[in-house]
C-alpha cells in the first residue's frame, strides 16, 4: 500500500489571486491550522528575487518564512517553490533546518533538463528537492522516460505530474503515471497537482491515488483551501481530507480545516474570485494558458462562444503562451467580420436624416423616468426615431423604431425573451454579432463604431454614438445611460440581462466610459447630445 501525503499549496498558488498579499495574520493562521490538521507538507509560498514585504507569501530567502511559523513542529515539512529561471540561487543560503525544509522547482515542458540542473544546485545547499513538471500532458511516453531518467540521477525526492491547463482525463493520468511509476526509482514520490478547469480536479486526484494505491510508492496530492488558485483553482483541501479520512483511514483533522476556512478564507472568498467558470472550461478544452482567458474577459467582456472561437483559432503552441498582441489581433478578426456596408450606411443616413434620435439605454432610469421620455417622444412624434441600445425593455413595447446591438449574447437574449418585440423592430447590428442579416437587419462593420485607446472601447452607448456620427445625425437624446452600480445587475432596468464582466472596479469603468464620452463630444461638436435622464457621464 502506497503512503499518501497531503500537500497544501494555498499560500503559494493562492498568491496569484491576492498578489501574495494574504497579510501576516492569515499566513500565520493558515500555517498553524494546517499543522493542527496534520497536513503533511505545507507550502508557505514562493521564493522570489525581491525583498520580502511583511504579510506577503513571496519570500526572498528561507529565513523570511520563520516569523510566520509560530510553532515549528516535528513531522511536518515546510516547502517553498521557485520557478526554474526566475530565482537567483546565489541568494539561497545553506539549509539550516529552521525555516524551509524543501524547495519545489517548477519547469515547463521543453525545459525539464534545465530545470533539473537548477534543482541539483538547490540540493547542494542541503534542501530536500521536489520537482513540478508543468504541462505534463504535453510529454510523450518517450519524453516521460527521459524525464524519469534525469530525475533519478538528480537526487530529488518527488516528481509531480501537473495538469497545468486542467485538460486531463483519467486515461491521460493512466498513461503518464504508469510510465513514471515504471521508470522512476521506487524511493521517489510521485505527486499530482490538478486544476479545476473541467471540474475534474477532485475526481482526477482520487483517480491518481487509485492508480498507485497498490504500490509501495509515496504519493503526494496537492490541494488548497477552498480550491484557491489561479483561474479555475485546484482540488480542495477540505474535500481531499474528507475523502482520505473515509477511504484510507487517514487522521487529518477536519475541524482544523474548517477553522482555517471560517477564520481566514471567508474574507478572500468574498473579495476575490477563482474556481470553475465557463471561460476557464474553455482553457481546459484547448490546453490554453489562463492568461489568455483573463485577457479576453477583462479587456473585452468576450462572450463564451466568441472566446471559444478565438482560442480555437490559435495554434496549439500559441494557446500555451500568452501573446497579447496576437490575441488582440484574433479578437479583432473575430469581431470585425469584414463586410461591405456602404449601401447599409447610406440607407440608414436617409432614414435618420433630419430626425431627433432618442437612445433608450438599459439603465433603470429608462423605466423610473419613463413619463419624461414618453412626453418627449409624443411631442416630437413626427421627427423622432427611438433606438433601443443593447436591450429591449417590455415597457417600450410599441415605442422602438430600431434595436442597436453590439454583442451576440444580448442579440440572443432579446430574440429569445422579447420575441414579439424583437420581430417587430428593425435591427442595427455590428458585424461582431453577425455578418449576414435577415431582411429587417442592418449590418454595420464593427470598426465603424469603435475607437481604440480604452479597455472597454466597445461599450454599447458609446458605439451607438460613434455610429450616429458616421450617419451625420445632429440631435441625440439619451435616457437610461445611468452609470454602473456596485452590485450585480443593479444598474439595469431588466435585472436578468446578460451582464457585462469588466474585470475592474465599477467606478473605474464609469470613469473610462466618461472619458470616451468626452472624446466623442470633443470630436463631434456639431452633434447636440441631451440627457433626458440623469447620468454619471453628463458631469
Amino acid at each position: 500500500m502506497s503512503k499518501i501525503k497531503m500537500l497544501d499549496c494555498t499560500l503559494r498558488d493562492g498568491a496569484y489571486i491576492v498578489n501574495s498579499e494574504f497579510g501576516e495574520p492569515a499566513i500565520k493562521g493558515i500555517i498553524r491550522k494546517l499543522q493542527d490538521a496534520s497536513i503533511d507538507i505545507i507550502e508557505c509560498g514562493w521564493l522570489k528575487d525581491k525583498e520580502h514585504e511583511s504579510g506577503s507569501s513571496f519570500f526572498h530567502v528561507p529565513s523570511d518564512v520563520v516569523p510566520y511559523i509560530t510553532e515549528r513542529k516535528p513531522g511536518f515539512m515546510y516547502v517553498a517553490m521557485i520557478d526554474w529561471d526566475r530565482y537567483d540561487l546565489s541568494n539561497l543560503p545553506e539549509c539550516d533546518g529552521n525555516s524551509i525544509d524543501a524547495i519545489r522547482v517548477v519547469f515547463p515542458y521543453n525545459k525539464f533538463r534545465e530545470g533539473i540542473s537548477v534543482g541539483k544546485k538547490v540540493l547542494e545547499k542541503g534542501y530536500t528537492l521536489f520537482f513540478q513538471a508543468a504541462n505534463t500532458l504535453a510529454y510523450s511516453n518517450e519524453d516521460l522516460v527521459e524525464l524519469a531518467k534525469e530525475v533519478n540521477a538528480s537526487g530529488a525526492k518527488s516528481l509531480s505530474v501537473v495538469d497545468t491547463f486542467g485538460a486531463m482525463y483519467e486515461e491521460d493520468l493512466d498513461r503518464i503515471v504508469s510510465v513514471l511509476n515504471s521508470e522512476l526509482n521506487p524511493d521517489i514520490a510521485i505527486g499530482f497537482h490538478s486544476h479545476n478547469n473541467q471540474q475534474l480536479a477532485f475526481s482526477n486526484a482520487i483517480h491518481f491515488i487509485k492508480i498507485l494505491e497498490k504500490t509501495d510508492r509515496t504519493v503526494v496530492v496537492d490541494s488548497s483551501l477552498c480550491g484557491m488558485g489561479r483561474g479555475a483553482g485546484n482540488a480542495t483541501t477540505e474535500l481531499m481530507v474528507n475523502y482520505l479520512n473515509r477511504k484510507y483511514e487517514t487522521n487529518y483533522d477536519m475541524n482544523a480545516i474548517m477553522d482555517a476556512i471560517d477564520i481566514y478564507m471567508k474574507y478572500f472568498e468574498e473579495k476575490y474570485e477563482w474556481g470553475y467558470s465557463t471561460e476557464y472550461c474553455i482553457s481546459g478544452m484547448y490546453c490554453c494558458h489562463v492568461n489568455n482567458i483573463a485577457y479576453l474577459t477583462k479587456n473585452h467582456r468576450t462572450s463564451a462562444k466568441d472566446m471559444r472561437n478565438i482560442i480555437e483559432s490559435l495554434s496549439p503552441e500559441d494557446r500555451k503562451k500568452y501573446d497579447y498582441d496576437l490575441l488582440e489581433a484574433k479578437f479583432i478578426e473575430n469581431q470585425n467580420r469584414k463586410i461591405n456596408d456602404t449601401s447599409t450606411v447610406e440607407m440608414l443616413k436617409k432614414e435618420m436624416s433630419g430626425k431627433k434620435i432618442v437612445l433608450v439605454a438599459p439603465g433603470k432610469s429608462s423605466i423610473t423616468e419613463k413619463d419624461i421620455i414618453d412626453e418627449f417622444i409624443d411631442q416630437n412624434r413626427n421627427d423622432v426615431i427611438v433606438i433601443a441600445v443593447n436591450a429591449l425593455l417590455e415597457e417600450y413595447r410599441n415605442r422602438y423604431d430600431f434595436l442597436f446591438l453590439t454583442n451576440n449574447a444580448r442579440y440572443e437574449y432579446a430574440k429569445e425573451t422579447r420575441s414579439e418585440q424583437f420581430n417587430a423592430v428593425k435591427k442595427i447590428l455590428l458585424s461582431s454579432v453577425k455578418n449576414e442579416g435577415d431582411p429587417d437587419e442592418y449590418i454595420v462593420e464593427f470598426e465603424r463604431a469603435i475607437k481604440r485607446g480604452w479597455d472597454h472601447f466597445d461599450n454599447a452607448v458609446i458605439c451607438c454614438l460613434r455610429l450616429l456620427k458616421h450617419l451625420d445625425v445632429k440631435d441625440i437624446y439619451i435616457s437610461g445611460f445611468d452609470g454602473f452600480k456596485e452590485t450585480y445587475n443593479e444598474s439595469y432596468a431588466d435585472a436578468s440581462l446578460p451582464t457585462v464582466n469588466p474585470g475592474k472596479a465599477w467606478g473605474e469603468l464609469n470613469e473610462e466610459i466618461k472619458d470616451m464620452f468626452r472624446d466623442i463630444k470633443k470630436k463631434a461638436q456639431d452633434m447636440n447630445i441631451t440627457f433626458l435622464t440623469e447620468s454619471v457621464y453628463e458631469q
